[in-house]
């Protein structure tokens, strides 16, 4: 799922035409570098937990304690995204440790914590090899931004020193994307194995599944709501013959193109599935707010260009909607404590000027 960051600087390169520039990023152009801007009246007491490198899809664990989240940093030997854990800090000035508890052996992504707070889940290509899997030579599709979809993505669970517990897909095509219910029993995910990017959900103790999504498109990036009940996902649906062409022509590839999702919910078994928004671009990564009705996520509908992407809250029939967040270049992934007091998310935000996107956390205040 982090792969959307990058989704954000391919349209800064557009615009600035410095693709392979360290150095280009949306509070560079804008000339600040600061934690937070004072229309952000929802963060109070931010704080940033990780500095330097990719760090994103930083998650809480189901006792507000830890977080989990994947991060690159190619200067400390971590080529291409690995999972890590760390102690959310509890008093001011304590610093955020963290440890990688995954192989180091391919390509990781979207962890997520169990109910008993000694396990993880997550998706590794591991087993397809030890070394990165190569990122799509996007010259090839006319510099199209696009995502693999690594038919070696399988998810597993892990105990918290880095042991894996159990293999819990085994599918040939991409499984990945996955999150748990709040009861710890069921796992929501995303496959390939039908022939087109599908969500599934599986009973974590019996291991059946069934398939939740029927239409043609990318269906990912799914969670439960807190309070159970319901479920929201971000989607693609093409719809011209030249849309569907190329997203099965890609898809053929193991690839997607994902710049143009929007917002779906349905109830938890997957009936009433209906779209939430529709302002075209890249609507993505969201989530249901602590009250189970309201969503919070991320968008570049008011930007052409693409950038910047910033945190949204809209109600579930699509009115109401609301800026929260004001970063000029990256914040998504947000996700809300256990309690509600607290969000965690991440941003380009306070990078000295980089590509580097951060952990944050911060009070939420209504």
């Amino acid at each position: 799922m982090k792969k959307i960051i990058a989704l954000a600087f391919g349209f800064i390169a557009l615009v600035s035409g410095c693709n392979n520039s360290s150095k280009v990023s949306g509070n560079a152009a804008a000339g600040t570098d600061t934690l937070q801007y004072p229309e952000e009246i929802h963060f109070k007491n931010i704080q940033q937990l990780t500095f330097g490198g990719d760090n994103a899809e930083a998650y809480w664990s189901y006792d507000g304690k830890m977080l989990v989240f994947q991060r690159t940093h190619v200067k400390d030997g971590v080529p291409c995204d690995q999972i890590f854990i760390g102690k959310v800090p509890r008093k001011k000035g304590e610093k955020f440790e963290y440890k990688m508890v995954s192989s180091g052996k391919g390509r990781t992504t979207c962890a997520f914590f169990t109910k008993d707070n000694k396990h993880i889940i997550y998706a590794s290509t591991h087993l397809g090899g030890a070394e990165c899997p190569p990122v799509p030579d996007r010259s090839k599709y006319g510099n199209k931004y696009i995502w693999p979809l690594y038919a070696s993505y399988d998810i597993f669970m892990s105990g918290l020193n880095g042991k894996i517990v159990k293999q819990l897909t085994h599918s040939k095509g991409y499984d990945a994307e996955a999150t748990l219910s709040p009861d710890g029993k069921k796992m929501i995910y995303t496959s390939t194995k039908d022939g087109d990017i599908e969500l599934y959900i599986m009973d974590l103790e019996t291991g059946k599944e069934r398939r939740i999504t029927n239409m043609l498109g990318y269906d990912g990036g799914a969670w439960f709501s807190p309070d159970g009940t319901k479920l929201i996902w971000r989607a693609s649906r093409p719809k011209t013959e030249t849309e569907i062409k190329e997203y099965k022509d890609l898809l053929a590839e193991n690839l997607v193109a994902p710049t143009n999702m929007e917002v779906w919910v349905a109830n938890a078994d997957g009936s009433n599935a209906r779209q939430v928004t529709s302002y075209g671009q890249a609507n993505w990564a969201p989530a249901y707010m602590p009250d189970s009705k309201r969503i919070i996520f991320a968008s570049n509908h008011e930007y052409k260009r693409g950038f910047p992407f910033n945190l949204y809250t809209i109600n579930e029939d699509g009115s109401n909607l609301q800026k929260i967040s004001r970063d000029k270049g990256f914040d998504a992934f947000p996700m809300f404590s256990p309690d509600g007091n607290k969000i965690v998310f991440c941003s380009n935000r306070n990078n000295g000027g980089t590509r580097d996107t951060n952990v944050f956390i911060a009070d939420w205040m209504e």
